[in-house]
């Protein structure tokens, strides 16, 4: 997860000020803090403290201190790439240029030491995170104010996901798949017709399960919903990683998707999981089999080339659209290992 990469350093004139924005930080659902010499805050699982004494971060209660090293040019860089080597981690406080120094510092580190960087400002997140696809370790960035760390949630929240782009799958088999758990996913926000999630069998490639905008002849528009698929299937989220249907929860972040336009975030609001006639739709993309279980029905459309075609109208040949993904996943996370699904 993207929040778990960020360290938030409260700032602000009086402890008990600083004490405020880090109580808010953490119900906001970050688990790093980097508080100010001699600020204390208990102990908790799950949360991970740093201090800010001069050029280091230092990890509460005894962690090796990580050396903070400010680049302004490409000795600078060589010189924290040497500490990084020797210490096994780094933080990096970028004077001009960032983008393309962080990108070479990551792909120097690879997975010998650990990458931190110090931002300013939230519109720097998603580079921060973003640089060669996995970003930095760490990323540190001040928050004076609760408006600062709903700032911080936003970037967070509206950086889309690294997609390996939209592919299209040929439908080789549409066939019932008897009764089965179908989730309802019933989103916080209104969805356009064009809009929906990414859902699949495997995370290698995720089909375009459109949204309930459109309705049909016998049922009115919800167009806060998807009826995004069996209870076994992947759900992309807003941070780029993955979740089982079945383990939604009420203020989860789901990636909402257009073919045709930027996707955003877009929370939770009910997951209805009932059981229904499912219909099992198998297709080829690239050689490869790639399965997808819908609830058999006309609200249920998935996006193809020029529309969306209800599931019930789908026949052999037809082409839907999707997106790929590395396949290998670990608790959600894309993972470099082999990895065959069926």
């Amino acid at each position: 997860m993207t929040h778990e990469r960020v360290a938030i350093q409260p700032v602000g004139a009086s402890t008990r000020e600083r004490t405020r924005i880090a109580d808010y930080v953490l119900r906001r659902g970050f688990s790093m803090l980097v508080l100010a010499p001699g600020d204390r805050r208990p102990p908790r699982e799950g949360l991970h403290l740093f201090d800010r004494t001069g050029e280091s971060l230092c990890p509460r209660p005894n962690g090796r201190p990580i050396r903070i090293v400010r680049v302004e040019s490409p000795s600078d860089l060589a010189r924290a790439r040497e500490i990084g080597a020797v210490d096994g981690a780094v933080a990096v406080s970028w004077i001009r240029d960032r983008i393309i120094p962080l990108e070479n510092l990551r792909a120097s580190a690879g997975t010998s030491f650990r990458v931190w960087t110090l931002i300013e400002r939230p519109s720097e997140l998603p580079a921060a995170l973003g640089a060669l696809e996995h970003g930095a370790d760490g990323v540190v960035i001040p928050a004076d104010s609760f408006e600062a760390v709903d700032a911080i949630q936003g970037a967070l929240e509206n950086r889309p996901p690294v997609l390996t782009g939209w592919r299209l799958a040929r439908l080789r088999t549409v066939r019932p798949a008897g009764m089965g758990d179908r989730v309802l996913v019933d989103t916080t926000s209104i969805l356009r017709p064009t809009e929906g999630l990414l859902v699949g069998s495997t995370a290698a490639f995720l089909f375009h399960v459109a949204s309930e905008a459109e309705g049909s002849a016998y049922t009115r528009p919800r167009s806060f919903r998807v009826n995004a698929g069996a209870a076994h299937s992947y759900v992309l989220l807003a941070d780029g990683s993955t979740r089982y249907l079945s383990e939604l929860e009420p203020g989860d972040a789901v990636y909402v998707s257009d073919p045709r336009a930027p996707g955003r975030s877009v929370r939770v609001g009910r997951v209805k999981i009932e059981r229904r006639p499912l219909t099992l739709l198998d297709a080829t993309v690239e050689g490869r089999s790639r399965t997808l279980f819908v609830q058999e029905a006309e609200t249920v459309r998935l996006s193809g080339v020029r529309d969306r075609r209800p599931v019930t109208q789908l026949r052999a040949g037809d082409r839907l659209v999707g997106c790929g993904f590395p396949p290998g996943r670990h608790m959600g996370q894309a993972v470099v290992e082999t990895v065959e699904e069926r």
